[in-house]
């Protein structure tokens, strides 16, 4: 997968009405809040317990300005809060689940 998809590529891929086959759960969960499906992305990142998707589950919340529990998730994560502009958290986000880190 890394060697195919780039955050900008799944981004640009928003215009299909599906995610691409074979995406990773946390990246599609990227991909739907992409596309603008806050509650589809969550529904995903939520049923996944690892510190990446404690990841995507702040910055979801964050998107949602639900500050307290995005930190309360940033914390389950071992990150800090994010202030960075939500585009580039989501393109840090997705570049590091594509990379397979």
């Amino acid at each position: 997968m890394s060697d195919t998809w780039t955050a900008e590529k799944l981004a640009a891929s928003t215009g299909q009405p599906h995610p691409p086959g074979g995406l990773a759960q946390l990246v599609e969960a990227l991909w739907w809040d992409a596309k603008g499906d806050w509650n589809r992305a969550h529904e995903i990142a939520q049923e996944i317990h690892t510190a990446d998707a404690a990841w995507v589950h702040a910055y979801l919340h964050r998107r949602e300005g639900d500050q307290g529990n995005a930190a309360y998730w940033y914390h389950q994560a071992h990150r800090p809060v994010s202030s960075r502009p939500l585009g580039e958290e989501w393109r840090e986000i997705t570049s590091a689940l594509l990379s397979d880190r």
